[in-house]
């Protein structure tokens, strides 16, 4: 009996002890983000059956996805987008309020990764690049200050911004792929002095050059039944192209088409940034030992194809297969190099896209095209009549109206309230064709919107950043090419995007509840017991975080 006592009393101390080792959070090598420039939720289902099992379906089956996840604010652009996943809140709060804005101070348009006070590296275009724009903190700065700055986080992309933002102002490095005559992976001295030797040597190596080839179809053309013809008028053409359909001579018109710029409206850009990814991972040892490290990727050719082609194209549908392959050869590399269950990865998009105006007014759904230039220069001209000053209106940016404030305070004194003359122009909009919704900043600074799109402009608007009067389109209606798809709105169209969790820490499973882009870095940070991002508005998503 004293025995049997013993034994059990030995086996609980053994578990107590193993309880108080277990940690209360997920500590993987390394947490790798995945964002897929313009990925609409619905090509996870539309391409389903032409993936294979180790990409997207992996990722799926073995992981945790939410069905439901969608932006809360607008714009619905690569800026905003890459900046709320890592942040936790909306442009309200981080302050990017697009790729470009009008900067109501400096009376002009600005870029959200530019700062003059740097300089880019490893090109001889002037310019320079940094995230200083960004008014919060991300939650790869997080992690650096949770772990005294030993994390190692990078970023990297086609895009400078879809690389520099995500991992905020703390980083060690964010690289981006220059194209044009070199080839080159650039980054800035806003994180060193000069381009680390190990990237020095691998432009010269050169191994872009492997992409400069024809793009045919992935599988046989006659099996892309998931999509519409490939010969049509949607689609764009490159320069000197005589229509829209495959093979795309990529190498015969090299020069014609910005040289190793053109990689990046075709899947081999996707394939030279994962390359990229596997040395970054490689030379700068991350996932190497117990302290986590933060790689952030962007694939950014998925945008540039649907822009050019559409939503429906062989095109889109030809990327997001080689993308599944792109995916598999990343799983498994990670497998390998930093191995299997010792990292956590997500993917998410950035925004989705609108199918082209064009295709959708042929099959009589309501749609069409709205010509800014004419709009603004009638909306110019009506302020003109009603208050006497053209130059009321100082600039028109992302569907925000900024006024100009020297003249407002003129009109004040001639007996014009400022508050009216901003209810005045918002009444002029609403008398355009297919222009919904108008709000003023007096609306705005006051609002109490919980829901729909009221919820979704008040989430856009930054109380110092943002115009003076904020316009919504109707449905199915852009400023844009008559090829072609395009993004930026409230619809859910541009809303909806997936969203995968997988790894350490991951469970199998998946949620039809509703959740929020900012709802990402808040989920991570409790996964890995770090502290959120310090504007984060998100809420950790329950369904994954539940034992």
């Amino acid at each position: 009996m004293k025995r049997a006592a013993l034994i059990l009393l030995v086996l609980t101390t053994v578990v107590k002890l193993q309880a108080q080792e277990e940690k209360p959070y997920t500590q993987p090598k390394l947490v790798v983000g995945v964002v897929v420039d313009q990925m609409r939720f619905d090509y996870l289902t539309r391409f389903w059956d032409r993936f294979g099992e180790g990409g997207f379906k992996r990722l799926v089956n073995d992981g945790f996805e939410a069905k439901n996840h969608h932006f809360n604010y607008v714009p619905t652009a690569t800026g905003p987008g890459h900046t709320s996943v890592y942040t936790g809140t909306t442009p309200a709060v981080h302050g990017i309020l697009g790729n470009n804005w009008y900067d109501k101070f400096l009376k002009e348009s600005v870029y959200c990764a530019a700062d003059e006070n740097y300089t880019d590296l490893g090109t001889e275009n002037t310019g320079g690049m940094a995230p200083t724009r960004l008014l919060t903190t991300t939650i790869t700065d997080q992690l650096r200050l949770h772990y005294q700055f030993r994390s190692k986080v990078v970023g990297i992309a086609i895009k400078d911004r879809g690389a520099i933002l995500p991992v905020g102002h703390t980083a060690n490095a964010a690289y981006w792929f220059e194209g044009r005559s070199t080839g080159n992976w650039i980054s800035s001295t806003y994180y060193f002095e000069s381009l680390p030797n190990w990237v020095k040597k691998y432009n010269k190596k050169h191994s872009v050059d492997q992409y400069r080839k024809t793009w045919e179809t992935l599988k046989p053309l006659k099996s892309y039944v998931e999509s519409g013809s490939d010969v049509n008028n949607y689609e764009g053409l490159s320069n000197g192209e005589n229509n829209s359909g495959f093979p795309h001579q990529i190498d015969k018109l090299w020069d014609q088409n910005g040289q190793y710029s053109s990689l990046a409206a075709t899947p081999f850009g996707n394939s030279l940034t994962t390359d990229f990814a596997f040395e970054v991972i490689k030379q700068e040892q991350m996932g190497a030992d117990e302290i986590p490290d933060f790689l952030a990727i962007s694939f950014s050719s998925p945008d540039y194809i649907g822009h050019k082609y559409g939503v429906n194209s062989v095109e889109v549908q030809d990327n997001y297969m080689r993308l599944d392959l792109e995916l598999e050869r990343l799983l498994e590399f990670l497998d390998a190099e930093v191995g299997e269950g010792e990292y956590t990865l997500f993917l998410t998009a950035d925004h989705g896209a609108i199918h082209v105006p064009a295709f959708l007014n042929d099959q009589k759904i309501p749609a069409g095209y709205l010509d800014s230039k004419s709009m603004a220069e009638r909306l110019y001209q009506e302020v003109e009549e009603r208050f006497g000053e053209r130059a009321l209106i100082e600039s028109i940016s992302y569907n925000e109206v900024y006024l100009n404030k020297g003249i407002l305070k003129a009109l004040e004194k001639e007996g014009f309230a400022s508050a009216s003359v901003r209810k005045a122009i918002a009444n002029m909009l609403y008398d355009f064709d297919h222009v919904e919704r108008v709000y003023t900043s007096d609306q705005l600074r006051n609002f109490g919107a919980t829901s729909g799109f009221d919820r979704i402009i008040y989430n856009g608007y930054h109380p110092k950043r943002s115009g003076d009067i904020v316009f919504v389109q109707s449905p199915g209606y852009v400023s844009y090419s008559r090829t072609g798809s395009t993004h930026g709105s409230a619809m859910i169209y541009d809303t909806h995007v997936p969203l995968l969790f997988f790894g350490k820490g991951i469970p199998t499973g998946s949620t039809a509840e509703r959740t929020e882009i900012p709802d990402i870095a808040p989920t991570l940070a409790v996964l890995l017991g770090i502290g959120m991002p310090n504007g984060t508005t998100g809420t950790p998503i329950e369904d994954l975080l539940e034992d």
